[in-house]
């Protein structure tokens, strides 16, 4: 599990809430999405600084219900949830 990087949510106050990792900032953004994403017209901004950085990675962020796979496990519902990001900008922070 070498390389996984942490990302923390960042509100628009400044405030950082919500920890989400992945190898590339966009895997923590569809987690990120998954959770908090808006819909296709309506999409959520989604603001990612990497811990230990001033790098913050933002997406606009939304998820869709769509039919699960033809070979999905019995565990799994019919209907899932699906997320969406493209990014934005990468932005500095002057301070953390």
């Amino acid at each position: 599990m070498g390389d996984v990087r942490n990302f923390v949510l960042r509100e628009e106050n400044g405030t950082e809430k919500g920890v989400f990792t992945g190898k590339q900032p966009r895997q923590a953004a569809l987690k990120a999405a998954n959770r908090y994403g808006g819909t296709k017209d309506e999409p959520t901004v989604i603001k990612l600084r990497e811990r230990g950085t001033k790098k913050v990675h933002i997406y606009k962020a939304w998820k869709e219900h769509v039919p699960a796979p033809p070979n999905k496990p019995d565990w799994m519902p019919d209907m899932i949830n699906k997320p969406h990001v493209k990014k934005i900008e990468i932005q500095t922070i002057e301070k953390i």
